[in-house]
């Protein structure tokens, strides 16, 4: 018989229960926290027609690349979803009759067959928020404000980087950007903090574009007052789009102060979030200690994927924001000295009273304890060590002496100390 080797496919992990646990923790904050903010629960399908995920509201070229494809039995055209984003504008654009504004959150494993490092998988779980039906700039600072509060809950410190696709692309005109070539550029300039100018620059060179162009995208990558939008004033003054994006960045700069989190929501001029789909503001989450390179989480408004799938062209106000789980869990798995605590309220250890100690466990229970009870039928000196690993607090051992007493023994695990409490056994 042929020995299988067993090995998970590449870019994909099991998660043992004691990182299934953090998982989870983090999952249960952060929907905590849309449900706070008044979001209502949504599910897609993971399968999705090719012909949807590959629109040009889509992820664009960069993701489709990555896109996993299959047929199905009828030979129907089919892939697996990538993001949560199009599966959502699809659920907006079939259901006309949705109440506006509407708020939704949804949870689910996406698909990439990407590179892989630190956090970044090939299926991974996203957590999305998005809200249409908000033409302000007051949906985009929500859903930042909503992104410290998540990270303040996970006791991670992040800084949060926004820019406007208006302004940038509108800059880019400026600078005598040929319309054919905007999309290329804007993809090479989300490279600029991963790769560097010089290697931005090679790049702009590589497309073509006249000497005078990389230039001027030099000069505005070097100008120490780029970060202030008094900048932008005067290149308003000459394009439609700078002046646009210059009045939602102010728009929303002012919601930001107001809230007390413009110290950790940072204008960054050239971010560009390469997805063809943003129409406006644009935000990545960065952890401030920078242990993990890449965004934690990203978003930005998107005003016309949902109008794009239904085929009209109409303007829907749309902006979301989406949390990598696996790259959250990864940032709090490292933290140094990490103490994980048990999730269990008591463990009944049974010797030789399996009857009364089911029993036990299922009054516990009902009361709203988590309990778990010994199967192993490991001796006591064994099964209090398991304890002790687990950093379970409270052992109750119910032997036979017990039972005939009506009462059960606890033990605190972290002071040693043992009380007997009435139980009725006899029924």
């Amino acid at each position: 018989m042929k020995k299988i080797a067993y090995q998970n496919v590449k870019g994909t992990q099991d998660y043992l229960p004691n990182a299934e646990v953090i998982r989870r923790s983090i999952r249960r904050t952060l929907e905590d926290t849309f449900i706070q903010y008044g979001c209502k629960p949504l599910e897609t399908p993971i399968l999705n027609y090719t012909e949807l995920l590959a629109s040009k509201y889509g992820g664009g070229a960069e993701i489709l690349k990555e896109m996993y494809t299959l047929t199905d039995r009828g030979e129907r055209d089919l892939a697996l979803r990538y993001d949560l984003t199009i599966p959502f504008a699809k659920v907006v654009a079939m259901n006309p009759t949705l109440r506006m504004p509407f708020k939704r959150y949804e949870i689910g494993k996406v698909f990439r067959d990407g590179p892989i490092k630190a956090g970044r998988f090939r299926e991974f779980t996203q957590c999305d928020v998005d809200i249409v039906g908000v033409e302000s700039q007051v949906a985009e600072a929500e859903l930042m404000m909503m992104a410290v509060d998540a990270f303040r809950k996970l006791d991670l410190e992040v800084v949060i980087q926004y820019n406007n696709r208006k302004l940038l692309i509108g800059m880019l005109e400026v600078f005598n950007t040929p319309v054919d070539k905007i999309n290329s550029v804007v993809l090479i300039l989300d490279k600029l903090e991963k790769v560097g100018e010089a290697a931005v620059i090679s790049e702009l060179m590589e497309q073509g574009l006249s000497s005078t162009t990389v230039q001027s995208i030099n000069r505005f990558f070097n100008d120490k007052k780029n970060t202030r939008f008094a900048y932008f004033a005067p290149f308003a003054k000459q394009n439609q789009l700078v002046q646009q994006g210059l009045q939602e960045l102010q728009e929303l700069e002012a919601y930001l102060a107001y809230l007390d989190v413009k110290d950790q929501c940072v204008f960054q001029p050239f971010l560009a979030r390469g997805l063809e789909i943003y129409t406006g503001t644009i935000y990545e989450v960065f952890l401030a200690d920078k242990t993990i390179k890449s965004s934690i989480g990203s978003g930005g408004r998107y005003d016309y994927a949902i109008g794009g799938l239904m085929g009209t062209g109409e303007k829907f106000s749309t902006v979301g924001i989406s949390f990598g789980l696996d790259v959250i869990y990864t940032a709090i798995a490292s933290k140094e000295n990490k103490q994980e605590e048990s999730t269990v309220d008591f463990y009944i250890i049974p010797i030789n009273t399996w009857k009364e100690s089911l029993f036990a466990a299922a009054t516990l229970r009902k009361q709203g304890f988590t309990v778990e009870l010994e199967l192993g039928n490991k001796k006591l000196g064994k099964a209090l060590d398991r304890a002790n690993k687990e950093k379970i607090q409270n052992v109750i051992i119910i032997g036979e002496e017990e039972v005939k007493n009506n009462q059960w023994k606890i033990k605190n695990m972290i002071t040693g100390e043992e009380r007997e409490e009435y139980f009725l056994f006899n029924k």
